[in-house]
């Protein structure tokens, strides 16, 4: 089993070896997006679960790539003025602060369209078609989000923040051509566990709602379901064991 470093460097080259498709000036918004930075979470798991099931990596990462990719593109377009205006992203400018929103919108489509791109490369559909159920989820939650709609913040975030993490791995079992069985509930908690830390770190969301104590509990205990999850697989599940551990106890 390769180690998280490992797979990291994995997705690290091939972003970098991906050349998206237009002008000049919109590939370069599009390859400033991408290089910003971040822990490339989602694709890593897209690897371990494919590598978990018996697969080569390297036969998983255009599916990996893709989710970040998704992943990417919704940053860019959630930092748009008309969304949550935030002009600056992981230490430097966002996209549209550094290239005016119009550009940024592109650079956003242009992502989204690369990634399909991506998951049409297998023979078969379903990797698309799990990304694109995803992608629809993810854009209903931010939906919710902006709208001040939602009635249930645990099923906001599930959308918003989970349906990525829970694609992470369906991608992964779709180009191996694995049962799923107790897989999505992994999914499933995994984004679950990602967004109270992340609210527990800026102190919002959950914490707002729940408080820091209540909200760390249920961190804990969305760690606690994950790992029971994968016990259930036969299958070396370290890496992934691993990844449950360190979103639980991240600090950034």
């Amino acid at each position: 089993m390769r180690s998280v470093d490992e797979l990291r460097e994995l997705v690290e080259g091939a972003l970098a070896e991906l050349t998206p498709a237009g002008p000049p000036g919109l590939v370069e918004a599009v390859r400033y997006a991408l290089d910003g930075g971040g822990k490339r979470i989602r694709p890593v798991l897209c690897l371990a679960v494919g590598e978990a099931t018996g697969a080569d990596p390297e036969e998983v990462l255009p599916a990996a790539c893709a989710v970040e990719l998704v992943h990417t593109f919704s940053l860019v377009h959630d930092d748009l003025p008309a969304l949550d205006d935030d002009d600056t992203r992981r230490g430097r400018p966002s996209t549209w602060a550094q290239f005016d929103e119009s550009v940024a919108v592109l650079a956003g489509d242009a992502l989204l369209v690369e990634a399909f791109r991506l998951a049409l490369s297998y023979a078969t559909p379903a990797v698309a078609r799990e990304l694109a159920d995803a992608t629809l989820g993810m854009i209903g939650g931010q939906y919710l989000d902006v709208t001040a709609s939602a009635d249930d913040l645990v099923a906001l975030n599930r959308l918003k923040t989970g349906r990525l993490f829970e694609a992470s791995v369906a991608v992964a079992l779709e180009v191996c051509g694995s049962e799923p069985r107790t897989w999505p509930a992994f999914g499933r908690e995994l984004g679950a566990l990602f967004q109270f830390v992340d609210d527990l770190l800026d102190g919002d969301g959950h914490v707002l709602v729940h408080g820091e104590e209540e909200t760390r509990r249920q961190a804990d205990e969305a760690a606690e379901r994950a790992l029971a999850a994968l016990a259930e697989l036969n299958a070396d599940t370290s890496v992934l064991r691993g990844i449950v551990e360190s979103l639980a106890t991240r600090t950034a």
